[in-house]
């Protein structure tokens, strides 16, 4: 089962990933993360993005259907994935739909995390002053939120519209909380595809 991950920036996608990646066995594919590790990496790519990304802006479509693409490909996203960070755009969300039919797959669920914009202010400066991440600061804050607001959020509309299951998490609730409201959301099939 092909799971995506939805919501703001700062509002527990990628603590939620690393959960049920770790309890389900399922690749956690973060965009941040792959992106993020070509910046400090040098490549190619990483000089592409690294301007965009420190100014909290959007990465185009074409580059990041790329990289997915690229990614679920490889043997390990055969069972299934955690999508977090792509879908970010409609467009972007129609090439995904268009890459896995043509491979006979399709998205079993969309997770999204609600979170009150002013918590989120919060967790961002958190963790900037933890992990030191470029794309942290409030500027950039500001910037990746009407970006959210004017790009992503209308891909939620795009899912619903076309009948794809959209499953709502309170994302400010406590991390286990989140968790187990997302453990009910799966109930008896796993993220894997498989019946518990």
């Amino acid at each position: 089962m092909i799971t995506i991950l939805f919501g703001p920036p700062g509002c527990g996608k990628g603590t939620q990933a690393a959960i049920i990646s770790e309890r389900f066995s399922l690749p956690h594919v973060s965009t941040g993360e792959m992106l993020r590790d070509e910046v400090a990496a040098g490549s190619d790519l990483g000089e592409e993005v690294a301007p965009i990304m420190k100014d909290g802006g959007l990465i185009p479509d074409n580059v990041m259907v790329r990289v997915i693409e690229r990614r679920l490909a490889q043997p390990d996203a055969a069972g299934g994935v955690l999508l977090d960070g792509f879908p970010r755009t409609v467009p972007q969300a129609e090439e995904l739909d268009d890459m896995l039919e043509r491979s006979g797959r399709e998205i079993g669920v969309v997770l999204f995390f609600d979170v009150p914009e002013a918590e989120l202010q919060k967790r961002i400066a958190h963790r900037a002053e933890i992990d030191h991440r470029a794309d942290d600061t409030p500027e950039a804050f500001v910037k990746r939120m009407r970006e959210y607001e004017a790009k992503t959020a209308p891909v939620v509309d795009y899912y619903q519209e076309r009948g794809t299951r959209v499953e709502y998490v309170n994302g400010n609730a406590p991390i286990a909380a989140v968790t187990d409201s997302i453990l009910t959301i799966y109930g008896d099939q796993s993220p894997r595809g498989e019946v518990a």
